[in-house]
């Protein structure tokens, strides 16, 4: 009989049996060489799919315009869209992609303004598309229910404030408001990922400007949405709530939970937190084997970063979000063709 005396046995000793397990564990080596050579045909084939599976994304709608006045867009959706996810690949800022676009003019015919690029991020079009390309990768990779993990980070954004405009509108004097400099002013953005184990493939994802929390919530809301269903999730410790177990049970049915538990937990809770618990403390080498291959998130994210850059240079929460999908969608294309 499960009894909460037993679980915080284990749990107490729970440090100790991880770094037993640490070290009974095989350090494989990395085979560079081999390594290197997986990568390049990676990069080959998320280079050589792009383009169709940019299209068979927008082919899955329709746009109905009432409004036909005005201007004709100088690019189509396709190129919206390939502009946008290769702005985010190069890291480039809105104004330096534009110029990027008009020195290449004379080889695509392509000339646009920094405030084109901009408005990408919020283009309604664009991000349908991107939607249906994430739903599309996950449907021909054969990802229908993830065994996954799950892991929160953060990207820095860099906000301009202009204290000379805000002299200005204070009706303060000129003189002194020429005199104040411009200042930086940090802060960060928050994402939650959950990677599939078998794949290593993003299969939902959430971002926020308040915290992790939201971000977790936001991804349980996409997954959803596009009909994931997540049969396992390894989670670390600050999910290690019984709110967050029945949450999960709540949105996904019968999902089996892998947590590390606190040193106060009991065994009160929903069916799932039990089960939980009566495995730790049945196989607790089998358990912390199960739990750590949440490592691949925090090695996912990784490689994102070096990928993409630790930076976010959008100002709106929703061209944040769309530049953070971005960021999903490379993971995803990069690991298309393993």
């Amino acid at each position: 009989m499960l009894r909460t005396k037993h679980v915080r046995e284990v749990v107490r000793i729970i440090d100790e049996i991880i770094e037993y397990y640490k070290e009974a564990s095989d350090d494989k080596k990395r085979d560079w060489r081999t390594y290197e050579q997986k990568f390049v045909e990676r990069v080959k084939t998320a280079m050589n799919e792009l383009s169709p599976l940019i299209e068979e994304a927008i082919i899955s709608f329709k746009v109905y315009k009432g409004e036909t006045r005005g201007n004709k867009p100088k690019l189509s959706l396709k190129q919206k869209v390939t502009l946008l996810l290769l702005k985010h690949l190069f890291g480039k800022s809105n104004r330096t992609m534009a110029n990027m676009l008009f020195i290449f003019s004379l080889l695509t015919g392509l000339d646009v303004s920094y405030k084109t690029v901009e408005r990408l991020y919020s283009d309604p079009e664009v991000k349908i598309t991107l939607h249906n390309l994430h739903r599309l990768i996950l449907k021909k990779k054969g990802v229908e229910e993830a065994d996954g993990g799950g892991d929160g980070t953060g990207y820095s954004l860099t906000i301009r404030k202009h204290y000379a405009s805000e002299a200005l509108k204070l009706k303060e004097k000129v003189k002194i408001a020429k005199k104040v400099s411009k200042k930086k002013r940090k802060m960060f953005v928050y994402s939650f990922a959950l990677i599939d184990i078998k794949t290593r493939m993003y299969v939902t994802y959430g971002s926020s400007l308040h915290s992790e929390q939201e971000a977790f919530l936001q991804a349980i809301r996409l997954a959803k949405e596009i009909g994931i269903k997540i049969k396992k999730i390894r989670l670390d410790k600050y999910y290690s709530r019984q709110k967050y177990v029945r949450l999960l049970e709540e949105a996904f049915g019968d999902i089996e939970v892998i947590l590390i538990p606190k040193k106060n937990t009991t065994v009160r809770g929903p069916l799932k937190w039990k089960d939980m618990l009566q495995y730790l403390i049945t196989d607790p080498i089998s358990y912390l084997e199960d739990y750590f291959q949440r490592n691949q998130s925090e090695s996912g994210f990784s490689e994102d970063k070096k990928r993409t850059g630790w930076t976010i240079m959008q100002k709106r929460e929703d061209r944040i979000d769309t530049a953070n999908f971005c960021t999903v969608l490379w993971h995803n294309l990069f690991w298309y063709g393993n």
